[in-house]
């Protein structure tokens, strides 16, 4: 079996970003950058599914030199080699993100695509879904656990794969539902799918020597144009200080009257 699973370099959500000055995107200066949270639950399953099957796990990120970094996380945790693609986040969107994973997979050929569910950067939701749309796939987004934490420490699989056919649970609103789908396939991984384990020194020291290719989109025969292009960033609002209310009947004229939400 063959995974293609992919590694996303995103700003810490712990971080406190600024803006640029004119406002054309964020000022990465004194910013942490590590690996896509949803992409290292997808990283997590892709490995534990190698140990199952014997898979080869091939990781993709989309960026500069610097995403780099993240592709040898993926490596470290068990991936067996890397894909970098040249771009930068001002230069893709969703749709084009998902119009190079399809050149990439037409190229690996696959037997399973994992990504994370998005990215908590841009949190579009949408390239799984996409990326299944232009191979033809059938495809089981947002797949968790059935056991939620408990299930992540069980060492039970979350995703389970039999003669072709591949069984997941998915979250869906109200509830969840179990789907099987044929593979070839497109899954995207929830945060509650795994509990993703932290790379151990040896295997650090390994990832360096795994191979890393680096293509362009010229490379995969891709038009580079957008569908959907960011004009401009805005700082929201700045919150309003509180005020003293003397009584509760003030409480509530303000409430009702200058609020309205009573």
């Amino acid at each position: 079996m063959k995974i293609l699973v992919t590694a996303k370099r995103v700003t810490d959500p712990d971080a406190r970003i600024r803006l640029k000055a004119d406002l054309s995107g964020i000022d990465s200066e004194g910013v942490e950058f590590k690996l896509n949270p949803f992409c290292e639950n997808a990283i997590e399953e892709a490995v534990r599914l190698k140990d199952a099957h014997g898979a080869d796990v091939v990781v993709v990120g989309i960026g500069t030199a610097e995403n780099d970094a993240e592709i040898r996380r993926a490596m470290a945790m068990g991936c067996d080699s890397g894909i970098r693609v040249e771009g930068t986040d001002d230069q893709l969107d969703s749709d084009l993100v998902a119009r190079i994973l399809a050149k990439l997979v037409e190229q690996e050929q696959p037997d399973l695509v994992l990504l994370g569910k998005q990215a908590v950067d841009g949190d579009s939701n949408q390239v799984a879904q996409l990326l299944a749309a232009y191979l033809g796939y059938p495809q089981a987004v947002f797949v968790s656990h059935p056991e939620g934490s408990t299930g992540m420490t069980s060492g039970k699989p979350g995703l389970t794969v039999t003669g072709g056919k591949l069984q997941a649970m998915r979250e869906v609103d109200g509830g969840a539902e179990v789907v099987e789908v044929d593979m070839p396939a497109v899954i995207s991984a929830d945060l509650r799918l795994n509990e993703p384990r932290l790379p151990k020194l040896p295997m650090i020291m390994k990832a360096k020597r795994k191979p890393l290719k680096a293509m362009t989109m010229a490379d995969l025969g891709i038009d580079p144009a957008l569908k959907v292009k960011t004009i401009a960033y805005h700082n929201p609002p700045v919150r309003a200080a509180g005020i003293k209310v003397a009584d509760v009947d003030q409480l509530l004229d303000k409430l009702a009257n200058e609020a309205k939400v009573i």
